[in-house]
């Protein structure tokens, strides 16, 4: 079976990207020191995988479009201040704090860049 091992986020401005990424869930950024722009994200120990920053190199994303992307989602201790995270360093919310019954809660949030990713709490009891 085949796992995901990396993952990129696209940003027209990647300094703003990292600085936001990095203030809500402490993820280390290294410009990388090849031919092109590049930064190498590191987010964590244990269990999950690392990903990179590449300046975008087509049109963002527009407000109301359809999402033609694979969305990443990060496990957090709490969705509820996630979601206040996200406004508080500049992001939005695209989907509002919602239950997966027997999960927990789920929440879709817009980077600066426009970028959709999910934040998941577990809780078995969420309903």
């Amino acid at each position: 079976m085949n796992r995901p091992v990396h993952f990129e986020i696209h940003a027209d401005n990647p300094d703003r990207a990292a600085a936001f990424y990095s203030a809500l869930f402490g993820w280390k950024f290294t410009q990388w020191a090849g031919p092109m722009p590049y930064w190498i994200i590191r987010t964590g120990d244990g269990i999950g995988f690392d990903g990179g920053l590449v300046p975008r190199r087509g049109p963002p994303p527009t407000e109301g479009q359809a999402v033609n992307a694979c969305p990443v989602t990060m496990d957090v201790v709490s969705c509820d201040e996630t979601v206040s995270a996200i406004a508080a360093n500049g992001g939005t919310i695209a989907l509002p704090k919602t239950a997966i019954p027997g999960v927990g809660w789920l929440a879709y949030g817009k980077d600066t860049e426009g970028n959709i990713f999910g934040v998941m709490q577990n809780d078995p009891a969420a309903k």
